[in-house]
């Protein structure tokens, strides 16, 4: 089989994550909660990782980074344990479900949203979209860093800019974004980084974060156990432990420490510039086949992030995905729970098939994609 569904969780995993995770999963001791040596090595082995996911995105206090399950718990620790009753946000015409459907559970709390559409390769009219949007009532701005559909990158940066002028706090959803794209919290004043552990980052699945860059701390989502102040009946409000309530998963955070650790020895940059060469080189043998439909220009930084979807004419993704699959390939079809993205291409009737590689993936397998796809 070969594996083109990356942007869904990167496979295989590098071989120092399966073996930091193997070794926590040995080790089996529960941190912060006794004071035996094998628990203060897990304990240890946690703040590695905060230490490492602190230095790799330039945030300037490890305790600030938070692990969660996955960034879909990372957006809506956000969302629900900062907006209030009133409050507003804006948000872009790109967005995941796990923005998405946060907020509309929220409109019953009397929280409301505008969407600003983004205008791909015209980061000025993004912008202007989005300070359109902007209301007395606004309190955030919510936005995906790249589509997981389209690839299409959002000026994230200047969308930062635009919150702190107007006083607002802005979240990134940067579960398409982090390991590919160089993030960079104490130059990007962005408040909130949701980051997907599995992704681009190399972790195992069950692992994200929430780093906190700013001084107004969400609420919590879950009360419970920390290790900490066991006599207080309240949460205690420093982090983690404000945010961190019950066992973590120990051995996911080992690898996703590892994972990060292998991404920063390879480089963002050199990850990009190698994804890059593999769906460009896709996109020039789809674009000479009249019977496949794209939907956006040659992918290539900075306006986008490497990952590309299309359909084939008159065929419904998923019957397309479910054939390639017979002939030994594994993409990702349908609404890639993101149905914003797909109504911006008037897709949401078809899905479409989305192909996504990583570090791992060799030009001789795109190649026998594009040699398999006619038949």
């Amino acid at each position: 089989m070969i594996y083109l569904d990356n942007a869904a969780t990167t496979s295989p995993k590098p071989m120092s994550v399966r073996s930091a995770a193997a070794e926590a999963m040995r080790l089996s001791a529960n941190p912060g909660r006794s004071g035996h040596d094998l628990s203060l090595r897990a304990s240890e082995e946690i703040y590695r990782a905060r230490k490492a996911a602190a230095a790799f995105f330039h945030a300037d206090k490890p305790m600030n980074v938070i692990f969660t399950l996955n960034c879909t718990t990372a957006v809506n620790l956000v969302l629900k344990g900062l907006l209030r009753s009133g409050d507003h946000v804006v948000v872009s015409d790109l967005e995941h479900n796990a923005v998405m459907r946060p907020l509309h559970k929220l409109q019953e709390k009397g929280i409301s949203y505008s969407v600003a559409a983004v205008v791909a390769g015209d980061n000025d009219s993004t912008v202007d979209n989005f300070r359109r949007a902007i209301n007395a009532h606004t309190r955030m701005i919510v936005c995906t860093h790249a589509s997981n559909v389209w690839g299409i990158r959002l000026p994230v940066e200047r969308l930062a800019v635009l919150a702190h002028e107007y006083g607002l706090l802005i979240a990134v959803d940067a579960a398409q974004s982090a390991g590919v794209l160089p993030i960079d919290l104490a130059d990007s004043r962005i408040d909130y980084l949701c980051v997907a552990g599995h992704k681009g980052l190399y972790g195992p699945m069950g692992t994200g974060m929430l780093i906190v860059n700013s001084s107004v701390i969400p609420d919590t989502l879950t009360e419970g156990g920390t290790g900490s102040h066991s006599l207080m009946m309240e949460q205690p409000e420093e982090l983690p432990d404000k945010l961190e309530s019950g066992t973590p998963n120990v051995s996911g955070i080992a690898g996703l420490r590892a994972g990060i650790e292998f991404v920063a020895r390879q480089t963002t940059e050199a990850i990009a510039q190698h994804e890059f060469m593999l769906i460009q080189r896709l996109y020039r043998g789809l674009a000479a086949d009249k019977r496949i439909q794209l939907y956006v220009p040659e992918p290539k930084p900075p306006y986008y992030v490497p990952l590309l979807s299309f359909n084939i004419k008159d065929t419904d993704s998923e019957t397309a995905a479910q054939a390639l699959n017979r002939s030994g390939f594994a993409v990702r079809a349908g609404l890639h729970c993101s149905p914003m993205a797909h109504r911006k291409m008037a897709t949401e009737e078809i899905g479409a098939i989305r192909v996504s590689p990583s570090y791992f993936t060799q030009p001789m397998e795109i190649d026998r994609f594009l040699a398999r796809l006619p038949r």
